[in-house]
């Protein structure tokens, strides 16, 4: 099967709906025993309130992990991930006093507590750091309440307009991530340019509506940060990244500086092509033809390339096959993308694809089942401590990219290696670049007052995004639409550049592993992924010797891009 199993989470709507009854009363009870009566604990009981807390919330994640998974398998269940959403969010009331009331505490018996739960400990110093944004009880309350009514309503809004969006192509309706495969893997520069315009045709009837869509989500983050006293609509998410703007921007300069290496790939690529001028449609021109691969010749290829970094992550990956992790293929109203979902630890993470049979689909493939590697390791620590903070969640999931590049890179003939690097460069700059450009394109939105016009969005998207290119890529004027239809802007305002952030931890990690010069490195490696959350980005990131507030940290990402690219143009002119 190539389709989730939900039945491991319930076997029924009845199973479920008891499960919701009985976490509902042990929230209750939670609340009645501990509500207005921590500062009258010892550390004892506070270990056994921290510990019940978790093991509710945990509950309620096994519930939304379920609504959520049956919704993105088939969009047009909006109404059922409502309900569910509902529920859990009344059940979630009876314990929301807890993060309230321990940051009401006096610090002396709050580091006591945190002294004295060390399992504890970082995510506690994490939530004490958040006092100054934390509102009264009842007004977290209403927020909580009307969170579904609130940015949570659009996002799912978007989601069902997207599935639901068709695109027309030589006398077909194809779904968002079928037009976007001819756009990026077709060797027919005709096809490439007439999905391109297909795309943007596409997304015309609905622009009013993704312009709403975005401006509510803008307003609810702005009235959200002057309630708690962000400074910046980016503040809330420096914070649960746990590091400063300061660190952001310079990653933005860093990046932002080494634009010219764009400029340098797509210089020699246009070369290879043959071509007078480069244009939007041009950006993942394969080199050598379209490269297909189908499901099976993808897995085998995950499973030996993890296998021989790791027997556990060969391991993990042939668990997710053999359990059927993965729903693999596009489906009438599946979510557009792909995504790992961390689920429940009584179950296992799931995976969606929309699996199209293009090379750069096993490379998706490796990315989402590192996510879920690292999700699976990271259960060890409890729910608290599993979530990871963004700077380190793109982590493992671009390491294993790295790690099937490699594997398929040392086995193809000189062509055939060339476009291979240029699909990697090309995932690397979306991954690095392209998402500096989402972040500025992002603090310029989010700095308007107001709300702001369709025309006003399609202006700041073509500005940021030619800086990328310089003079070597041509941007279309249709192009000034596609900011529509990148769901992070409305699900994860400023999740962004942690893509930026993972690329180059990675690179940085991967220069480190290619050099054989940390001899327990898979060891670390596993550790690190092990921690989850538990631990400071800085912390973990320092395990390899290296330090995230030196700005000479980003440099070492960068140099890795250029060597791959000056790879690329040598084999290119052999």
């Amino acid at each position: 099967m190539m389709i989730w199993d939900l039945s491991k989470f319930f076997n029924s709507i009845d199973e479920l709906d008891k499960f919701c009854l009985n976490l509902r009363k042990n929230a209750d009870e939670f609340n009645g025993k501990f509500s207005k009566n921590l500062s009258n604990l010892n550390s004892d009981e506070f270990k056994n309130a921290i510990e019940g807390y978790e093991e509710i919330l945990a509950g309620i994640g096994k519930v939304m992990s379920y609504a959520y998974l049956n919704f993105a398998k088939d969009t047009s269940k909006g109404a059922f991930l409502a309900k569910y959403e509902e529920i859990c969010t009344k059940i979630e009331e009876s314990v929301l006093f807890f993060e309230i009331e321990f940051n009401e505490l006096d610090t002396k018996t709050q580091k006591n507590f945190i002294i004295n739960t060390p399992k504890f400990g970082y995510y506690l110093e994490n939530l004490a750091k958040s006092r100054s944004h934390q509102l009264s009880f009842l007004e977290e309350r209403i927020l909580l309440r009307t969170a579904n009514t609130g940015a949570s309503a659009f996002s799912r809004l978007f989601d069902e307009s997207m599935a639901r969006a068709r695109f027309e192509f030589e006398g077909e309706l194809l779904k968002e991530e079928e037009i976007l495969s001819k756009l990026s893997s077709s060797s027919d520069r005709n096809i490439r340019k007439e999905a391109a315009k297909s795309l943007s045709k596409g997304l015309e009837p609905i622009q009013h509506l993704l312009t709403y869509i975005y401006n509510m989500i803008k307003t609810d983050l702005k009235n959200s940060c002057e309630l708690r006293g962000y400074e910046y609509g980016e503040s809330s998410r420096h914070l649960s990244n746990q590091i400063e703007k300061s660190s952001v921007d310079a990653l933005i300069n860093a990046s932002e500086n080494s634009f010219g290496l764009v400029s340098k790939f797509y210089d020699k690529k246009r070369e290879i092509l043959g071509f007078d001028k480069l244009y939007d449609y041009d950006r993942y021109a394969p080199l050598g033809g379209d490269e297909k691969m189908d499901y099976e010749e993808a897995k085998s290829i995950v499973i030996e390339a993890f296998s021989q970094f790791s027997p556990l992550f060969g391991n993990l990956a042939k668990r997710a096959f053999d359990e059927n992790w993965c729903d693999v293929y596009p489906d009438e109203n599946k979510q557009a993308g792909a995504f790992s979902h961390s689920a429940s630890s009584d179950v296992h993470p799931f995976v969606l694809l929309n699996f199209t049979g293009r090379r750069r689909d096993l490379f998706t493939l490796a990315h989402e089942l590192g996510h879920s590697i690292h999700q699976y390791l990271s259960y060890s620590v409890g729910y608290l401590n599993s979530h990871t903070p963004l700077t380190t969640a793109e982590t493992a999931s671009v390491f294993c990219e790295m790690l099937v590049f490699e594997y398929v890179k040392n086995r193809l003939p000189k062509e055939q290696k060339v476009a291979l690097l240029a699909g990697k460069i090309e995932d690397i700059f979306a991954t690095l670049y392209r998402q500096i450009n989402f972040t500025t394109f992002e603090r310029l939105v989010h700095s308007y007052e107001g709300e702001i016009s369709s025309d006003e969005l399609n202006r700041i998207w073509l500005q940021e995004s030619k800086k990328m290119f310089g003079n070597s890529l041509i941007l279309n004027d249709y192009y000034k639409i596609w900011w529509s239809y990148i769901p992070h802007f409305i699900h994860s305002p400023f999740y962004c550049y942690a893509y930026s952030y993972a690329q180059l931890l990675v690179l940085a990690l991967f220069g480190l592993y290619k050099s054989k010069e940390c001899d327990n490195f898979v060891e670390i490696y596993t550790k690190f992924l092990s921690l989850g959350g538990s631990k400071s980005p800085k912390e973990l990131v320092g395990m390899f010797g290296f330090d995230i507030d030196d700005e000479k940290f980003w440099n070492i990402g960068i140099s890795q891009v250029e060597n791959l690219v000056d790879e690329f143009i040598k084999e290119s002119s052999l």
